[in-house]
């Protein structure tokens, strides 16, 4: 908007005396914000439509019969504004609407978990009158009920804001708690809908009502925050502390590569709650419940505190002291360098100086380039380990700061083509991002996917229906994909899956360069974003330098101190290879950091690789199948225990400090010294000097890669009764992050296959008979749910209770998987230490998942 088009647009109006400009079509409550006078409310939210249910801002504007609510009127030339500042009636008026809000309020602020941070307090002693007219017997309604396993609901406490309900319906999209009956027994509760299956019996208890339907929402737990009373609350704060007890830290959110800003509380050296913090340029005051409530992992039985090192006689990890596991982690790694190398497994739990230290670690105390972060299926099932099609376009496009897209972008964006990425379920606040363009201007969004998801449906998304692996040739030549990117302004937004699709990232890349489209590339994890700029690639060093370019090695040495010459020169082994040479016995040794080999494309190769290194160090959290093999097991810190900084899938910088301080130590301090024990100078064990050594690195001179063109592979031949496989995870699975929480997973979608009208048809099966999902490897059988799908594909959740694909079915996305109706026998699970534990794992979450 011009300057002109602002002057034309600006009107005058006077607030309590004060004469101020603001913007035609601004609320009132809004102006008078700005100039520092609180008007007190309840319903009204900057983020939410304007509502006016609570009344309680009311203000006298001159002309008007009665008092107006001042989060609903807009402002007007020559309007007059009076708040309860100069106005007996609009001060009168307030305090009428704060006795009839607390008529029926139970007043028990000592036992409320909102007690000490409530509006509703607050407001009714600084706006309400001093004693009430109103005696008679409140209101009582059975409490709490449990509208989902997160989320208990005290109606009698609810002043009937529907903050709730509209976040619900305008933000999530997920419309399962609104207003219900009428006059005083007007309440919050679980929605019914004929479309959910009938009526419901109205008494508010979850699945007793036919159609009654759980809070199923992944971001439920922001209804709790903007909550301006105690009606809702979190199962796993609930009477555990109050405000005033509690220290708060902001921090980071650890699981996605949205990169929310969050708040942590704690006490007496727990977290007890986090929140999502106020960030308008990135979650802006959302945040899902995977990052609100997933913090428990840090507290679990199974947290590594000690290092433990195996014992030479019994076979047997025991107990060790710091300096005894350091010292022999760095003799054995100096023992498999010498003996064929060490390969670096780093995952994508790392901050970015994390990152660098293992970058930095490879390079200059182990010589070797065989590092990579990417713990997930790299290509398609049986594709060419000589074609690493990622690495190349991570290379080209995302390294180095060369993708600039923004969530303002998103925002602004004329139209999106999503591929290989279901954002609800892979990076939540990108699809809230998504959503709000879409429910304020009508985003055109425009989905390559097998179906048409919930998370899609919410963003009206038009589907262009592609079996797994044929993406690459929709990309490079399907008129609905160009037509979708035909506007100036459009956005093309690829996940991390599309690297499992043979000539999916370079049919990609050339699409956006033939449409002029802006390219950016999301991945699942936290960590994943930062370290490719930190180079935990096998083809890339730090900054996006190439390995084989000779100025980016020389300007790492000056960086480094260390000789030019030393440094490895040809790319390395990819997670795959390295895998492979592992199980093979070809590498002497592996540096793992929070790698899970049920992650990997085939969890029973890679345990074999872990059985046959020669020598394993593990730096994890927790127990896992990886430190149960280790020689050397050394715990580290979780991020609420250290500071650093993750890099969100913009490639904005999101630092956060230490929320609880403890003697755990970060994984560049760690490997700090062991590489001090092998004579080498890391200085990566003070976040603050990494982050300077980072910041003094010149950016990266050498051109950029061009991404290989690799053929699109043709669908495989399926036979009868087989179909193509279809799988991405769910936001909240049995994710070692997640693993034992019950509470959070009682929201977990649940667990079915879903299969075209062909299959079932084949089949013989209907919506909620079994189906079983095998290969030779083993099988999964699931309730099937009959969907729009392309001809013979079948999509099941990776990593769900009762559906592990990796570990149970050996494969990835794009292989050919056998289908029959009912169970086939026993299923098997992988090996059996891993097995067990998967089914462990899925007993745990069994007992709390709502259907």
């Amino acid at each position: 908007m011009t300057d002109v088009a602002k002057k034309t647009d600006d009107v005058t109006l006077t607030i309590d005396g004060v004469q101020v400009t603001a913007e035609k079509g601004e609320l009132v409550i809004r102006v008078a914000e700005r100039m520092g006078i609180a008007i007190p409310r309840f319903c009204d939210h900057p983020l939410l439509a304007p509502a006016g249910a609570c009344r309680q801002c009311l203000v006298e504007v001159e002309g008007q019969r009665k008092p107006v609510a001042s989060c609903t009127q807009t402002v007007a030339d020559g309007m007059v504004v009076m708040t309860q500042l100069t106005s007996e009636v609009a001060d009168k008026a307030q305090h009428g609407v704060m006795e009839l809000l607390l008529a029926n309020h139970p007043l028990d602020c000592p036992t409320c978990d909102k007690g000490g941070e409530c509006p509703l307090q607050n407001q009714a002693m600084s706006n309400g009158r001093s004693d009430s007219r109103f005696h008679e017997h409140k209101r009582e309604y059975e409490k709490p009920i449990h509208i989902s396993s997160q989320v208990l609901l005290d109606r009698e406490r609810c002043i009937l804001c529907q903050r709730c309900t509209r976040f619900s319906e305008e933000i999530a999209g997920d419309k399962f708690i609104d207003l219900m009956d009428r006059s005083s027994a007007e309440q919050i509760n679980v929605y019914r809908d004929d479309f959910f299956g009938g009526r419901g019996t109205g008494d508010g208890q979850v699945g007793e009502g036919e159609g009654d339907v759980p809070f199923n929402s992944y971001f439920s737990g922001n209804t709790i925050q903007i909550c301006p009373v105690g009606a809702l609350t979190g199962e796993q704060y609930r009477f555990r502390a109050r405000p005033f007890d509690l220290v708060s830290s902001p921090t980071a959110c650890e699981h996605c590569a949205a990169g929310c800003s969050m708040r942590a509380d704690h006490r007496r050296g727990k977290v007890l709650r986090r929140l999502a913090g106020d960030d308008p340029a990135v979650n802006e005051e959302w945040n899902c419940d995977k990052g609100r409530w997933g913090f428990r992992y840090a507290v679990a039985n199974d947290r590594l505190t000690t290092p433990l090192v195996r014992d030479s006689r019994t076979g047997e990890l025991r107990e060790a002291s710091w300096s005894e596991a350091l010292v022999t982690a760095a003799e054995g790694l100096k023992a498999a360098k010498a003996a064929g190398g060490v390969g670096v497994l780093t995952g994508g739990r790392l901050t970015v100086e994390d990152a660098y230290a293992y970058a930095k670690f490879a390079r200059v105390a182990l010589g070797t380039n065989d590092i990579d972060f990417r713990s997930r299926p790299l290509r398609a099932s049986g594709g060419s380990a000589s074609t690493d099609e990622e690495a190349s376009f991570l290379a080209s496009s995302v390294a180095g700061g060369v993708s600039d897209v923004t969530y303002d972008d998103v925002e602004n964006a004329s139209s999106v083509l999503i591929v290989g990425l279901e954002p609800e379920e892979e990076c939540p606040i990108l699809f809230l991002r998504l959503r709000k363009r879409f429910v304020r201007k009508r985003l055109p969004v425009t989905a390559v996917a097998p179906f048409l998801t919930r998370g899609l449906g919410k963003l009206g998304a038009a589907l262009v229906a592609a079996a797994p692996g044929d993406e690459a040739r929709l990309l490079a030549g399907d008129p609905a994909v160009a037509a979708a990117l035909a506007t100036p302004g459009a956005l093309l937004i690829v996940g991390e899956r599309l690297a499992s699709v043979p000539g999916g990232l370079s049919a990609a890349a050339a699409l956006a360069a033939r449409t002029g489209a802006r390219l950016a590339w999301v991945p699942r994890r936290a960590g994943d974003r930062g370290a490719v700029d930190a180079g935990c690639l096998p083809n890339l060093l730090p900054g996006g330098r190439p390995v084989g370019d000779p100025l980016g090695r020389a300007e790492l040495a000056v960086a480094w101190d260390v000789e030019a010459g030393t440094l490895p020169t040809v790319a390395g082994r990819d997670t795959d290879g390295i895998v492979a040479a592992a199980a093979q016995g070809k590498l002497g040794g592996l540096l793992v950091a929070g790698v899970d080999p049920g992650d990997l494309a085939d969890p029973r190769l890679a345990e074999q690789a872990l059985d046959n290194v020669g020598f394993l160090v593990s730096l994890e959290l927790r127990a896992s199948a990886v430190t149960r093999r280790a020689n050397v097991v050394l715990p580290v810190a979780p991020p609420a225990e250290k500071s650093g900084t993750f890099m969100d899938w913009e490639g904005r910088l999101r630092s956060f400090g230490t929320v609880l301080p403890t003697t755990a130590m970060t994984d560049g301090r760690v490997l700090e010294a062991i590489a001090a024990l092998l004579e080498f100078t890391l200085g990566t064990g003070d976040v603050m000097a990494v982050r300077r050594e980072l910041g003094a690195m010149p950016p990266s001179k050498a051109a950029r890669p061009s991404v290989p063109t690799v053929s699109a592979a043709a669908l495989p031949q399926r036979g009868e009764r087989e179909a193509v496989l279809a799988t991405w995870h769910y936001l909240i699975d049995q994710s070692s992050l997640l693993d034992g929480d019950a509470v959070l997973a009682g929201t977990a979608r649940p667990s079915l296959a879903l299969i075209g009208k062909d299959l079932a048809e084949a089949l013989g099966v209907a919506d909620g008979d079994q189906v079983t999902v095998s290969t030779d490897q083993g099988g999964i059988t699931l309730p099937a749910a009959i969907t729009d799908l392309p001809p013979q594909v079948v999509w099941l959740p990776t990593n769900s209770p009762g559906s592990t694909v990796r570990r149970s079915l050996g494969v990835t996305s794009g292989a050919v998987v056998r289908l029959s109706a009912g169970a086939a026998g026993p299923i098997l699970a992988g090996s059996t230490e891993g097995g067990s534990a998967a089914l462990q794992g899925e007993t745990r979450m069994k007992g709390a998942t709502t259907a």
